[in-house]
């Protein structure tokens, strides 16, 4: 599902990554931890493709088959939004959108139909207990709420990958073990995969595999 072969990150003459290697296998959920500074979400995002790695010829990046180094940015946003859904600690939900209109935003962008995208955005809201929401704007749904809309949207185009940067770091404990519990039910009912970011031990113990940052390499 996803191959990592020797990932460096320079910032100026900071090296954050420093040669990481990592496999996941597709129905995973893997959890990354570690202090912060030591290169975790740097890695999230050039997983997702939000950024790329520094330049070492040795250096790849394979999705689902695909070396995603090697593709154009159109090609690559392109491959991002079918491919790759993203979670993040604060929803980045649009305000000025309902609930339905913010889930429906990725499907719009890769062209899909808007009476099916409609029907699947209702559908996912429905599944995440908040088909009584779909009308309400982000300012007037919970902290809960709000995350899964986000996690709606993160589904939308049915994407191989989900990506999730400490995404119950601003929920409450009750709301947080919910959105964790429901990571594992997205993934038994869609069989999609889960690399997790977080500072939340009970969530990082959960996944199938824990993976330690230190210091820009991964130490287990």
């Amino acid at each position: 599902m996803i191959q990592a072969k020797n990932i460096h990150k320079f910032y100026d003459q900071l090296e954050v990554l420093k040669g990481v290697d990592l496999h996941i296998k597709k129905g995973e959920i893997v959890s990354i931890v570690g202090a912060s500074g030591a290169g975790k979400t740097t890695l999230l995002q050039i997983l997702g493709t939000l950024d790329k790695p520094s330049v070492d010829k040795t250096t790849s990046l394979i999705i689902n088959n695909e070396n995603v180094l090697n593709l154009s940015d159109k090609t690559l946003s392109k491959f991002r939004n079918l491919n790759l859904g993203f979670i993040f600690q604060f929803h980045q939900l649009l305000p000025e959108f309902t609930a339905l209109e913010n889930v429906c935003i990725p499907a719009y962008i890769a062209g899909k139909k808007p009476s099916e995208t409609e029907a699947e955005a209702k559908k996912l809201l429905k599944y995440l207990g908040l088909s009584h929401r779909i009308n309400h704007k982000p300012n007037e749904l919970s902290g809960g709420e709000q995350q899964r809309v986000a996690v709606a949207r993160a589904l939308i185009n049915k994407p191989d990958v989900i990506f999730a940067d400490e995404p119950s770091g601003n929920l409450d404990t009750l709301s947080a073990e919910n959105l964790h519990q429901l990571f594992f039910q997205l993934r038994d009912e869609f069989g999609q995969t889960f690399v997790i970011v977080t500072h939340n031990e009970e969530l990082a113990n959960m996944a199938d595999r824990k993976l330690v940052m230190v210091d820009g390499l991964i130490s287990n």
